[in-house]
């Protein structure tokens, strides 16, 4: 793909205009339909019947060429080889079994499957390793998958422990409620009026291949384009999401107060699904025709976090979110994070190389350089050449002079002393080794 990044983001959001203009009223839900495809996840439409969850399916994978697509009405009598393709009666007759996948989701790059929860218990348990792991395991069939990205769409939740397992599949869910307000109601007839309710062709629609090289560019496998993340924004990122898990669980628990059960489960945003959400970071600069992570982009982490259309749930994330970045604003958090961070890349480098221990201070820090904390040294000391012996204590003496402004910083200056504890007890455990090994000899 030889498109910049600026003609990338043109043509999404050309698509994502053309899809708005046929689902009234919905750019929140197709901008997070877009992050879905870029990042190559799954995404759930729940609402009621209607509101035209299966025409913005359509519309959106109708602007791509050169990908196939699964499309299913689930039903509880529905068996797994109507996903995977039907069985292989000979290979049946011997015990073994194995589907014939032409056609099927597992030799096509979108899905579409409507009414998901209609499905039995059975037949979304199969899916579960196909949906996560893009490959068919059945018996002893073991074949990759083509699938880019499924849409399922629902009119109700259906709560079992399949269905939770099922549901961890989909990364991005948004609830869409129906549209009452009348000059929508009025746009929506519009819309109706010219095209029924069906698919419109697009002027012109995005080849799948460039969606792949978007989607390795999100995903950090393209070496011409590289979308960043600063440290800083990394780390305040996870002080988002902490801040978000504690008033999300805070509000569960005085929601159950006073009532005769009060067993919940406790909101929790997995490792895994907190990983993946750096993907959506990126996704979300490409959109903006941005090579690098801003605040604006780690605002709408509700995406994967939250339920997109449940407004108490989105707006418990934008609270957690303001109120970090207040606290770190009002004190110049960022910039102290920032030099904690150096400090702490200075440390691992170390704790790497034992041997760069052994390097005038002056030509350490070049591992890490950070004008915070040469300023700090030529402040201290007057230059940047001291011996070998004192680069122990000069570390040790800038860590604990350093004064953090609020509690964010005083937490992570706290792991950063444990680490600088760790990394000189372990070059003082190789350094006794030698002496040791030098003394037997």
């Amino acid at each position: 793909m030889n498109l910049s990044i600026e003609e990338i983001a043109l043509k999404l959001k050309s698509a994502a205009q053309f899809i708005g203009q046929r689902v009234v009223n919905r750019e929140e839900v197709i901008e997070q339909a877009f992050c879905a495809l870029l990042t190559g996840e799954h995404m759930l439409l729940q609402s009621r019947t209607g509101v035209g969850k299966t025409l913005l399916a359509e519309q959106l994978f109708g602007m791509f060429d050169g990908a196939n697509i699964f499309r299913v009405q689930a039903s509880k009598e529905q068996q797994p080889d109507t996903y995977f393709g039907g069985l292989d009666i000979e290979e049946l007759k011997t015990g073994i079994i194995r589907h014939n996948t032409k056609g099927s989701l597992v030799e096509c790059e979108f899905g579409f499957i409507d009414e998901i929860f209609d499905a039995n218990d059975f037949t979304l348990r199969a899916l579960l390793s196909l949906l996560n792991e893009r490959r068919l395991l059945r018996g002893v069939q073991n074949q990759p998958a083509l699938i880019h990205t499924v849409l399922a769409s629902t009119n109700y939740m259906r709560v079992t422990e399949v269905t939770e397992a099922l549901l961890d599949r989909f990364m991005f869910k948004a609830l869409i409620l129906p549209d009452k307000e009348p000059y929508n109601q009025f746009k929506i007839a519009q819309k109706y009026l010219q095209h029924g309710g069906r698919t419109t062709a697009p002027p012109a629609k995005i080849p799948f291949s460039e969606l792949r090289s978007m989607h390795d560019i999100i995903t950090g496998k393209n070496d011409q384009y590289r979308i960043s993340i600063r440290p800083e924004d990394l780390y305040f990122m996870n002080l988002v999401v902490r801040h978000y898990e504690f008033l999300k669980n805070r509000a569960l628990r005085e929601s159950h107060k006073g009532q005769a059960s009060s067993h919940y489960n406790d909101f929790y945003i997995s490792p895994r699904t907190q990983a993946k959400s750096i993907d959506l970071l990126r996704a979300l600069a490409l959109l903006r025709a941005r090579t690098s992570v801003t605040h604006e982009d780690i605002s709408k982490l509700y995406f994967v976090f939250s339920t997109v259309g449940v407004p108490e749930d989105v707006a418990l994330y934008k609270k957690a979110f303001s109120a970090v970045q207040n606290s770190l604003l009002s004190a110049h958090g960022f910039e102290q994070i920032s030099t904690l961070l150096a400090f702490e890349t200075l440390l691992m480098h170390i704790r790497e190389d034992h041997e760069l221990i052994n390097l005038s201070l002056g030509e350490l820090t070049q591992t890490a350089s950070r004008r915070s904390f040469f300023d700090w040294f030529k402040d201290t000391f007057g230059g940047m050449d001291k011996t070998v012996a004192q680069n122990q204590r000069s570390l040790e003496k800038f860590l604990s002079e350093f004064s953090p402004a609020c509690d964010e910083v005083r937490e992570l200056k706290a792991a950063v002393e444990q680490l600088m504890t760790k990394v000189f007890q372990e070059i003082e455990r190789e350094q006794a080794r030698r002496n040791e090994g030098a003394t037997k000899a």
